[in-house]
């Protein structure tokens, strides 16, 4: 792996915002799209478990749909592909094997030779349902998989915004989530800005480093 120049990557983090207006007669490449799909599927969790669901929604109705439970927001329409960020619910035994199972199917081995990490996993899964944070803990994991998403996106030139304004158990009821185990966390538009989207050109408001970074 050839390390990119640190530039390219402040360029990019500098590029992108929460894309509020998307021109939606431009559409994300397939091999484009095929890259960030393997962002997400790449992206760390606790344990390597990956205790999600990405729904990938192109359907024009089925966007219709959700931009009405998004309060009116219109990037689900606009943008070319919109990403449902989704969360598996009450994680358990049954997930750890079958990512065991996974394990030893890309790795090679046994499953027996896991079993130490499969109780450290077990244990602490258990742990987080006795102490009713399991669900808590997850979802945090699908936070890390849409900050990978977007940086990668604004690495090749595609506009994202991250969306939580939404009526997240709509989406649920619309996608069908409940009978797969799965309820909606939050949303991700991508796709290109419109060329009067005055957002674009908006200076970004951070606190100075020193402010937000210490060194000890």
């Amino acid at each position: 792996m050839k390390p990119i120049p640190t530039g390219t990557v402040l360029d990019a983090l500098n590029w992108r915002y929460a894309t509020k207006k998307f021109d939606p007669a431009k559409k994300i490449p397939a091999d484009t799209w095929a890259a960030l799909e393997q962002a997400l599927v790449l992206a760390p969790s606790s344990y390597g478990l990956q205790p999600w669901k990405f729904i990938v929604v192109q359907d024009p109705a089925l966007k219709q749909k959700l931009s009405a439970v998004s309060w009116g927001q219109t990037q689900p329409v606009e943008c070319s592909h919109y990403v449902v960020f989704t969360v598996k619910k009450n994680l358990g035994v049954a997930d750890v094997d079958r990512f065991l199972d996974r394990a030893v199917e890309v790795g090679g081995g046994t499953k027996d030779s896991f079993a130490g990490y499969r109780d450290v996993m077990v244990g602490s899964l258990e742990k987080a349902r006795a102490g009713g944070y399991l669900d808590m803990w997850q979802s945090h994991q699908v936070y890390i998989a849409l900050g990978q998403f977007m940086t990668s996106a604004a690495l090749i030139g595609v506009d994202t915004c991250p969306m939580e304004g939404i009526e997240a158990s709509k989406y649920d009821e619309i996608l069908g989530l409940a009978a797969q185990g799965y309820r909606t966390l939050c949303a991700c538009a991508a796709g290109y800005r419109s060329a009067d989207d005055k957002y674009a050109a908006a200076k970004k408001v951070r606190f100075k480093p020193e402010d937000v970074i210490q060194h000890i």
